[in-house]
């Protein structure tokens, strides 16, 4: 029905927050995660392909407008998001010892440190449309900048890959079923593409979290993201994100939405890959139909932002 998709819009948002009563009881304390904090520490657990380096960057200006430390991991040939105990606990320690007033930004699942007995930090991510960020990773690993970034870093460690695999187009490989663009269900070994945006939310439990779609995973990932993120943004929602993050986390965030735009061109070019041909209509139908759960997910952290953004402006009467 046309009511069902509209609520993946603001005003869709307003309308059925007004329409179930709930409109008159959401404050920005009900929607705000960040008070639960138990540690002045921003942690960025990135998701691939949502524009997070902008964020890095943005974070980067931030820091020295309200004297914080924006701190990322070293770069590796591998990311590795599903982590050995021992990593995790190491990892963890890791950013505890940056100390308050540190933002910490890694392509890694969610940690839970309520269970390794560790003050919980604000958590914040991004999101996109998963079928965007599936065309967009495609393109991005084919890019001739990205290869020659890779050659130069990790020498010896990165295969250049053929010419055939660089010149493959995403069309023929979804209709062709090439492996890299074949969506299996509850498929669970990585083909390293970074296909699975929930198990960024999801966490830890590799048994749980990555089956590829998977409903059980989507349930733990809309848990975590309500119980422990303060601010899930995306892009596609620019000026609703930064006054989000202005608003719920002013420490770190506070007059973000004035330096971006001021530093806006730079930002956006970051990491930015021109070079992505255009998908059909029916590819893109195939990928909606293998991403039912990921794109629920992603509508609701959309819902939630739009929450946070109408508990915030309720007040002053501006919807």
């Amino acid at each position: 029905s046309s009511r069902r998709d509209n609520i993946n819009t603001l005003h869709g948002t307003y309308q059925y927050l007004k329409s179930t009563g709930q409109l008159p009881y959401l404050t920005p304390e009900s929607v705000n995660q960040t008070s639960k904090a138990q540690i002045e520490i921003v942690l960025f657990n990135r998701v691939p392909k949502v524009g997070s380096q902008t964020l890095m960057a943005l974070l980067n200006l931030l820091s020295k407008r309200h004297e914080f430390e924006a701190r990322r991991d070293k770069p590796s040939p591998m990311e590795t998001i599903l982590l050995t105990k021992t990593f995790e606990n190491n990892l963890a320690d890791e950013i505890m010892e940056k100390g308050e007033a540190t933002t910490y930004t890694k392509h890694v699942a969610f940690i839970d440190f309520g269970k390794l007995d560790l003050p919980w930090p604000i958590y914040i991510n991004l999101v996109r449309h998963p079928v965007e960020r599936l065309i967009s990773w495609f393109y991005y690993v084919r890019a001739p900048w990205y290869i020659a970034e890779r050659v130069r870093n990790f020498p010896g460690q990165y295969k250049v890959p053929t010419i055939k695999w660089l010149k493959k187009s995403f069309e023929t490989c979804v209709l062709q079923h090439h492996e890299e663009c074949r969506f299996t269900q509850g498929e669970k070994h990585s083909l390293g593409d970074h296909r699975r945006q929930m198990l960024f939310f999801c966490g830890q439990n590799k048994e749980l979290c990555m089956p590829f779609n998977s409903y059980q995973a989507m349930q733990r990932a809309k848990r975590n993201v309500e119980n422990y993120y303060s601010v899930v943004g995306t892009w596609e929602e620019t000026n609703i994100t930064l006054t989000v993050l202005e608003h719920y986390i002013p420490r770190f965030f506070s007059g973000a939405t004035e330096t971006y735009y001021q530093a806006k061109n730079r930002l956006h070019q970051v990491n930015r890959n021109s070079i992505k041909p255009g998908v059909s209509k029916e590819v893109r139908e195939i990928l909606h139909k293998n991403l039912t759960n990921e794109i629920e997910f992603y509508n609701f952290c959309k819902q939630r932002l739009y929450k946070q953004y109408i508990a915030i402006k309720s007040l002053r009467q501006e919807i």
